[in-house]
């Protein structure tokens, strides 16, 4: 079976085709190419300032986390999942130069039969716990409040939803223009940063539709039919051979462990890289949906050479050998080891370096930008070369 056949017969996209389709006459706002709209500053009426709203989930990462809860009784897995939303959103404002004074506000619905309050309770404190870590490097994000609703008329598990508010002043907005002549820096999904207790897998929030499918057990399904949609049909619902609790060939991690990894934050580096590089700075893209395709969202006439790509980490390698998925299809759907990208002239490029690497992330310069009659993205790596378009 195809992986683009899987993933409709799973209700899911890779491209979000239809999503692009239906806001491509909408107005982008004042800056097109930035990586989150830009509005006039609706809040005070200051024509040197402009505003942003930003809002995400972490999708269907919590049918992960309710099946290694359920297996292991962890509450501890929720606390990952507010921080998958919570980067979601505030990460995507980062790349515009919004790195302090956000204000934050929650989206949380669940089905009250199958989600305990303490369930609730530990994904709110997480939420708290991660604005006071933020604080330490400048980071100052504002809790606001939020909604918490019981939908188990509409919601399988739990839906874990934030909101996030912005201002800055215009002339500090990132708008990407990204030119020939650029090198590519890749920050890595994976490891251990200063800002982080645990080691992280590097998964991030995109493509766990197929990463608890592929890689997870038939037998999940007669146990938990309420951790998926009993529309989908049943060759395409767990089909692979893991257990949650199984170990990984990463020492110490369950299989459910690797897959729950919560979604790194470069915050306190994207603060520190607006400080002191702003001016080096021609584009900041955040790898979510697309993965490694996500800069043609904002390039013209131009080829996105990637030849020198960070390692894969074994999550990936993972659900590619539980999947079989196309390698070209999962530079598509997961980060695959580098989920920030930074487009600068290779003058700046060691300054930079050494500004991640304080921050214990692995990043290199992982390829370069040139003219192309349109725009692309090839990508070589032990896998193969594909090129995107």
């Amino acid at each position: 079976m195809s992986d683009s056949l899987k993933y409709d017969l799973r209700g899911v996209s890779a491209n979000k085709e239809e999503v692009h389709a239906a806001i491509k006459s909408l107005d982008k706002g004042l800056y097109p190419n930035a990586f989150c709209k830009i509005l006039p500053d609706i809040v005070a009426g200051d024509s040197n300032y402009c505003n942003v709203m930003h809002a995400d989930t972490a999708g269907t990462k919590t049918a992960l986390a309710y099946l290694y809860w359920k297996e292991s009784g962890d509450l501890n897995v929720w606390k990952g999942i507010a921080q998958d939303a919570m980067v979601m959103n505030l990460d995507d404002m980062g790349c515009v130069g919004i790195t302090d004074n956000i204000m934050l506000s929650s989206t949380i619905g669940r089905n009250k039969n199958l989600i305990s309050g303490d369930v609730i309770a530990t994904i709110i404190n997480a939420c708290t716990e991660f604005i006071e870590s933020m604080k330490a490097y400048g980071v100052n994000i504002h809790l606001t409040g939020g909604e918490t609703a019981d939908v188990g008329d509409i919601v399988r598990t739990i839906d874990v939803g934030y909101t996030t508010f912005g201002r800055i002043q215009r002339n500090k907005v990132l708008e990407n223009k990204i030119k020939a002549g650029n090198v590519i820096i890749g920050v890595a999904s994976y490891g251990q940063a200063t800002y982080e207790q645990d080691y992280n897998s590097g998964i991030g929030s995109n493509g766990l539709t197929s990463g608890r499918h592929d890689t997870l057990c038939k037998a999940l399904a007669k146990k938990y039919p309420d951790s998926f949609d009993s529309n989908v049909p049943s060759e395409v619902v767990y089909t692979g051979k893991y257990m949650p609790l199984d170990p990984s060939e990463k020492d110490g991690f369950t299989i459910g462990q690797l897959l729950l990894s919560p979604t790194r934050t470069y915050l306190p580096l994207l603060k520190s890289l607006f400080d002191e590089y702003s001016f080096a700075l021609d584009g900041v893209i955040h790898c979510t949906g697309g993965a490694q395709t996500k800069v043609l969202h904002f390039i013209e006439g131009l080829n996105i050479i990637k030849d020198n790509l960070l390692e894969t980490p074994e999550v990936f390698k993972m659900i590619q050998a539980s999947s079989n998925t196309d390698w070209k299809e999962m530079y598509q759907v997961f980060n695959m080891g580098h989920r920030l990208e930074l487009y600068v002239d290779e003058k700046h490029s060691k300054s930079i370096l050494d500004l991640i690497q304080s921050f214990n992330l692995e990043a290199k310069i992982i390829g370069r930008v040139e003219e192309s009659s349109h725009k692309m993205v090839t990508l070589s790596s032990e896998y193969g070369s594909f090129v995107y378009s």
